[in-house]
């Protein structure tokens, strides 16, 4: 009898314990609502992106984000660290710049002696825009702030703040004094989002509602979380329950980038090099913050599906003949999509 008793207040506990976790994915859920409505006071349209780097800030991961310029993906990330109330610093990368203009220096003071002056990479909201007009010299020093979270300045390792978030921008048009990102750095970005132009009735709305024509704080933007609650949210993230179904069924997905016969992936031919295992991890996280964003504490194939082409197309390394062809990683992620089957 006592078994029975101690069963079933344990089977209670584990019910009271799922409640509470509900209680605290739907506030987030109103909290995010409230992002959205603050957000929308400056940015007109690109839901689809804002939605995305929330999602990244919850998985405490980093955004590369390609459009032409004017667009707002300055004003975009300007405005998330207002609403969080974290420090937001921009980087203008450029080709003479060098790696101690983003990271600080060591310098000498008379009376004070040796010390260590920060850079603008320790904010919590970090913009580098136009990240391929600097030097590889330069993206690798952003590189170790992105992967290690720390800097080093002289022979001192610093710790950046929490949470930390880069969002890099670059320019698809232009090529003149740009350098090609890295393999390896641009494997780091949990996203790559395409920013597109905005359609005729949004674009009406930016005519009056644009930070041309009004400062940022006139647009009155409300703080909606703290650097404390994302650190919170993060947390909760990786509470988040997926079946190992789930956790099959991206192993599929990105091993089809590399395996591509073998789910008949007919546009694979096109792929010199699939994704790598940090894919898989940035899969599985990614899938967890886009259920919580949309109020649940389970994941769903429909969640890996819809940010499937946020995680993998920066990933996939295009062939000759697929560079020839102006094949678009995109439409190979549709046909893996399509095909790879859902472990049943």
């Amino acid at each position: 009898m006592a078994i029975k008793q101690s069963a079933a207040a344990q089977f209670q506990n584990t019910l009271l314990k799922a409640k509470e976790f509900d209680n605290t994915i739907q506030s987030y859920q109103k909290k995010i609502a409230e992002i959205r409505s603050e957000v929308a006071k400056v940015i007109v349209g690109q839901d689809k992106i804002v939605s995305a780097l929330i999602e990244a800030l919850l998985c405490n991961g980093h955004v590369l984000v390609e459009g032409v310029p004017g667009i707002a993906k300055t004003l975009s990330v300007r405005t998330l660290s207002k609403i969080t109330r974290g420090q937001f610093s921009r980087i203008q990368f450029t080709p003479d710049l060098l790696p101690t203009d983003i990271v600080g220096i060591t310098t000498y003071e008379e009376g004070k002696g040796f010390y260590s002056v920060k850079g603008p990479i320790f904010a919590n909201f970090v913009l580098a825009d136009e990240i391929n007009r600097a030097p590889p010299k330069v993206q690798s020093a952003l590189l170790e702030a992105m992967q290690e979270r720390q800097v080093t300045i002289g022979k001192e390792s610093f710790a950046l703040p929490t949470p930390f978030f880069v969002m890099a921008t670059q320019n698809p048009i232009e090529s003149l004094g740009t350098y090609k990102l890295p393999e390896a750095q641009v494997d780091r970005f949990m996203f790559k989002l395409k920013m597109e132009y905005p359609n005729i009735e949004d674009e009406l709305k930016i005519i009056h509602q644009n930070n041309t024509l009004q400062k940022f704080e006139e647009f009155e933007i409300a703080p909606v979380m703290t650097p404390e609650d994302i650190i919170r949210a993060q947390q909760d993230v990786k509470k988040i329950y997926m079946d190992k179904k789930i956790e099959q069924y991206i192993v599929r997905i990105v091993e089809s980038t590399r395996n591509y016969e073998k789910y008949h992936i007919t546009s694979g031919k096109y792929l010199e090099y699939g994704a790598s295992p940090r894919a898989t991890i940035a899969l599985f996280i990614a899938s967890k913050a886009h259920a919580l964003v949309k109020g649940k504490t389970y994941v769903t194939p429909i969640d890996v599906k819809e940010i499937a082409h946020n995680v993998l197309r920066h990933r996939m390394i295009l062939n000759y003949e697929g560079q020839a062809e102006e094949m678009n990683t995109d439409k190979i992620i549709d046909e893996i999509l399509r095909k790879v089957p859902i472990p049943q």
